[in-house]
């Protein structure tokens, strides 16, 4: 959907009569029901009378066609400017431009993509501008069929009008090259740059006609992804299904397919514990349905299992349209009913109720994420809830289901594949920390290395050892030291500090923590390891969980300040002590509970608290004298 559209003349007269942004915001409120927020019209007023000034050239057709604010249909992203019309060859083609009002910028080292500016009321991590607009075009070249068959040429760029460029400039650093050379950045005094490229592209007008085949065009993906995410994934071992995943992966593809030909609505909720495949499933279903002429994508709510499981999926590549196919469980909060023909939710028991760097937007994001698809499908395990905000259950999936109208379907993956296989390794877990009682002392036959270590030095050289196999060991600690922002990227501060060990939080640059060769000198947390799996974890239980008085207990007060994962749990004292008590205490447990089962051969637990250490000591004796093992 295109909020305003015209010809060049039209723009240029409602620019001249300073109405451009009032007709923008009528536009918006008729077509999409939104009121515009003051920032985003001042935006307008000024981007668009400095897009005024580029376009006022009489080389530039005064019947191209101009579009502002195009809704990308099947998504809540809206491209700021298109300028349409036919190249020297009669060939249709746009012009889009991702406007900017940044007046300045820092790299974030480490990463392609990523810098930090001042978005809203502080500095915040956006993808680079160059990104933004040639992921975009991606978007379209990759969903649109009119694009597609008509060979509608895009050319992005981005336009900083109030950025003041230097040499050497953060903007053109060279991890965003790339992305530079497929969508140019002009700045402050770069007006007539600006003229040139778009006038390379558009030297007839079309008036309107490109916008109109864009605009209606319908969705379908292109080839070329369908035989990108295909290549990527064909002897990829990191994603080969066995048993119950491949029948769980044909069921779930039976009731997506179905969807597509009754358009009725469909949800399908996959119970799971750790390591059981939820994710392998889920991107094996993204694989095989887009090459069934789906529009699908991969949903999780925390950055890092995107992050690692595209990067697996992509390998060496760097710049590929399948990073569109992996998106924020906030993404939907604008995108209509059944826009998209099927949406995998991993990490499902993640999910919250409201979206947005402010947690403002949005009403419930199990519901948009059933009413935004024909097809949804939630991967859940309701014993990795590790946030007060944590809403995702099986009930409140089957409440949001029965409202959209939505039919449901229930899966369950009970052979696990991490442990080294073994149910009963999570069985003996869940009794050891009075997260259920299982009665479960029976470890025989498990080919899994589990040790107390009575220094968190001897667990790292365990861990660090292990390491040096294939880059899959880590070490994980519950959230009991701050970490402070200031120092986020510095590997030389010390956030945590046991006596005379010492080490970092993982740190806020580089490579996703998961597969980074220098992770092994840092330390993960909850945020950055769920979802993931390693061979090895090392795992520091810190004074939040202790043994006392012959019992495991937990501690809220021993969390970090700067830990949001019990943000509000004070408050919720203040009304229930009971109820904030058994929050916190499931809290807790459930973060151990997920920290000690990232590993697949082994993991090697250090404790602050000697009771707790004691304790463990006991239960693992105990279940090797058992065995005879002693």
């Amino acid at each position: 959907m295109i909020v305003y559209d015209g010809v060049k003349t039209d723009f240029l007269s409602s620019c001249e009569r300073d109405s451009i942004a009032v007709e923008i915001e009528e536009n918006i409120l008729t077509k999409l029901g939104k009121h515009t927020p003051k920032a985003e019209f001042r935006s307008w007023e000024n981007s668009l009378n400095y897009m005024y000034k580029v376009l006022n050239d009489d080389e530039i057709p005064s019947d191209a066609g101009v579009a502002i604010e195009f809704n990308i249909p099947q998504t809540s992203k809206r491209v700021d400017f298109m300028i349409s019309g036919y190249n020297g060859q009669d060939e249709p083609g746009m012009v889009i431009v991702e406007l900017k009002q940044w007046e300045s910028m820092t790299e974030v080292k480490g990463t392609d993509a990523l810098v930090e500016t001042y978005v809203g009321n502080g500095k915040h991590r956006v993808v680079h501008p160059s990104y933004q607009a040639w992921s975009y075009a991606q978007l379209i070249r990759d969903y649109n069929q009119t694009v597609q068959d008509k060979r509608i040429r895009l050319s992005p760029c981005a336009c900083l009008h109030n950025y003041i460029r230097h040499a050497n400039d953060p903007l053109d650093a060279e991890q965003y090259r790339d992305y530079l050379d497929e969508a140019p950045a002009y700045t402050k005094g770069q007006l007539e740059l600006l003229r040139t490229f778009i006038k390379t592209s558009i030297k007839k007008g079309d008036g309107e006609e490109v916008l109109y085949q864009l605009d209606h065009g319908k969705i379908r993906p292109s080839k070329s992804l369908q035989n990108a995410i295909g290549s990527m994934l064909k002897g990829n071992r990191e994603f080969i299904m066995i048993d119950e995943q491949k029948v769980a992966y044909e069921e779930i593809l039976r009731f997506s397919v179905q969807c597509q030909k009754d358009y009725k609505k469909r949800t399908v909720i996959v119970r799971g514990g750790p390591g059981t495949g939820k994710t392998v499933i889920a991107i094996n279903l993204l694989s095989e349905l887009t090459q069934k002429d789906q529009l699908v994508q991969y949903v999780s709510k925390n950055s890092a299992p995107r992050q690692v499981y595209l990067k697996k999926l992509k390998g060496q590549i760097k710049k590929s349209s399948v990073d569109n196919m992996f998106k924020g469980s906030g993404t939907y909060t604008d995108v209509g009913r059944n826009a998209i023909q099927t949406i995998l939710c991993d990490e499902a028991h993640r999910l919250n109720e409201k979206s947005g760097m402010f947690h403002n937007l949005g009403e419930n994001q199990i519901k948009e994420i059933i009413h935004a698809a024909y097809c949804s499908v939630f991967f859940i395990d309701e014993s990795q809830r590790v946030t007060m905000d944590d809403i995702g259950s099986v009930a409140e999936i089957e409440k949001w289901a029965k409202k959209e109208g939505s039919e449901l379907h229930f899966l369950e993956l009970e052979s696990q594949f991490r442990c080294n296989g073994s149910d009963g390794y999570l069985a003996w877990l869940d009794d050891v920390l009075d997260i259920r009682e299982t009665a479960n002392y029976d470890l025989e036959g498990i080919d899994y290395d589990i040790r107390i270590c009575d220094t968190p030095g001897e667990m790292r050289e365990l861990v660090v050892e292990r390491n040096r196999l294939s880059n899959r060991a880590r070490i994980l600690a519950g959230y009991c030291w701050e970490w402070f922002k200031k120092e986020q990227n510095n590997t030389d501060y010390h956030d945590i500090r046991i006596g005379d060990f010492e080490m970092s939080w993982n740190l806020g640059n580089g490579e996703p923590f998961a597969v980074s060769e220098t992770s092994i000198n840092e330390v993960g947390c909850i945020h950055t390891s769920q979802g993931l799996e390693f061979d090895y974890v090392g795992v520091i239980i810190g004074d939040d969980m202790r043994f006392e008085n012959g019992q495991v207990v937990t501690d809220h007060t021993k969390r970090a300040k700067t830990d949001q994962s019990m943000k509000g749990i004070k408050k919720l004292f203040a009304e229930s002590p009971a109820e904030a008590k058994k929050r916190a205490d499931e809290i807790i447990k459930n973060t151990y509970r997920t920290l000690l089962t990232r590993g697949m051969k082994g993991c090697y637990i250090y404790c602050t608290d000697p009771g707790m250490s004691a304790y463990l000591k006991r239960r693992l004796e105990c279940v090797m004298h058992e065995n005879g093992n002693n």
